[in-house]
């Protein structure tokens, strides 16, 4: 709760120090929040690359089982439902381009390349060498390297050449985790930067129009995700959603002031265990698992935001990109193995990876905190359905 309040502060702070119209006031600001798009996209890609890898190779070796079967199926019938929902109301609703002097503000603008067919450029995410990706910032190449390297890890024997591996693989981890929490730590300077960026270059009634419709989306998505997908599943199993909603509403209040399923993983636990009544073995393999790689509000977030970047940067959105972007959105956030903000840093490599105007994200950072606290109340609303269903199934 401090830290959104410092946030809501800094965001105000911001608009005021816009407000001003001094010139070289807002030219710092312009400077600060280029620093800040510069330092996201050097943690955005190795901490995503790393989260994909140690998920695989971690849960991948236990998943020889009926649960974590019924786990995974569930996690993705869920998963992608919230970033079709999305989808379809993105298209319904239709959000509007930002002005053009906004998206060359804050990051790099879109690299505008040759124009290519869909396969040539479905051929160009198969790396051919496992240095260019990372050279070149290619995040679906190197997903795809991830998933091959954490299911191939997955699959070795257990030995003390594969632990060394996988602990130094966790250990890299950690240390970019603490470099995204100094990050994190700093961040209200961003986000004055960022509101201040805003106020000072960019008529407000467009933005108000565009970055609405956008909002609306993305909430809306979560809000029928929450509310009606969910219950739909455990309806169709059999169960009342008003009651598990009404045993798990203690976890699921503590994931929405608290912003991290992670920390409100023993709450979770324990009120499914408790007040639900399922079976220890199934909430602490269940749980812990969910809590990494079923991330509903995520993949929306993911999906969404993407499409919004992209048609700005003037990327036409036909129902091929949009599907191809669901599964990529999916898989994104099944990778997506606890890192803090981890839905904006996933979308912020993934549109740097395709040459689209990042600078956006830099708009949308200020109200992140708000759709970051509905996304993690959602999943773990997702969780204790999944932990039901799988309950139930068992």
């Amino acid at each position: 709760m401090k830290r959104t309040l410092i946030w809501i502060g800094a965001l105000l702070a911001g608009a005021l120090l816009g407000l001003l119209g001094i010139g070289w006031l807002d030219e710092v600001m312009n400077f600060v929040a280029t620093v800040y798009t510069r330092l996201f996209q050097l943690l955005a890609v190795p901490t995503i690359v790393l989260a994909v890898i140690t998920t695989f190779a971690i849960f991948g070796s236990k998943g020889s089982g009926k649960i974590f079967g019924r786990t995974l199926t569930y996690t993705l019938l869920t998963t992608i439902a919230a970033a079709t929902v999305g989808a379809l109301l993105y298209v319904l609703i239709a959000p509007g381009n930002l002005p053009a002097e906004l998206i060359g503000q804050g990051g790099e603008a879109a690299v505008q390349g040759p124009a290519v067919s869909y396969s040539d450029h479905l051929l160009s995410l198969v790396p051919n060498n496992i240095v260019k990706p990372f050279l070149e910032g290619n995040v679906l190449s190197l997903l795809l390297l991830a998933f091959a390297i954490g299911i191939g890890l997955s699959k070795l024997p257990d030995s003390e050449n594969k632990s060394v591996i996988v602990k130094g693989l966790l250990g890299l981890q950690e240390l970019l985790f603490l470099l995204i929490r100094w990050l994190i730590w700093t961040l209200p300077l961003g986000i004055v930067a960022f509101s201040a960026q805003l106020s000072a270059q960019v008529s407000a009634g467009i933005v108000a129009d565009s970055i609405g419709k956008y909002v609306l989306v993305v909430l809306g998505g979560n809000v029928i995700q929450f509310f009606v997908v969910l219950p739909l599943f455990l309806l169709a199993r059999g169960l009342n959603p008003i009651h598990v909603l009404g045993s798990m509403m203690p976890a699921v209040l503590m994931a929405l002031f608290t912003k991290s399923s992670a920390a409100t993983l023993p709450v979770t636990m324990e009120t499914a265990e408790d007040r639900l009544g399922i079976k220890k073995n199934i909430t602490r393999f269940v749980l812990p698992i969910c809590t990494t790689i079923n991330m509903n509000g995520c993949a929306a977030f993911i999906l969404v935001t993407s499409l919004f970047v992209m048609q700005n940067g003037g990327t036409p959105l036909t129902w091929t990109t949009i599907v191809l972007w669901i599964f990529i959105s999916v898989i994104s956030a099944v990778g997506n193995a606890g890192v803090p903000m981890g839905c904006y840093f996933l979308t912020f490599s993934l549109m740097s990876g395709v040459g689209a105007p990042v600078a956006i994200l830099g708009v949308i950072l200020p109200i992140y905190t708000i759709i970051d606290m509905v996304e993690t109340a959602e999943n773990v609303w997702s969780d204790s359905c999944v932990t039901t269903m799988v309950n139930h199934d068992l």
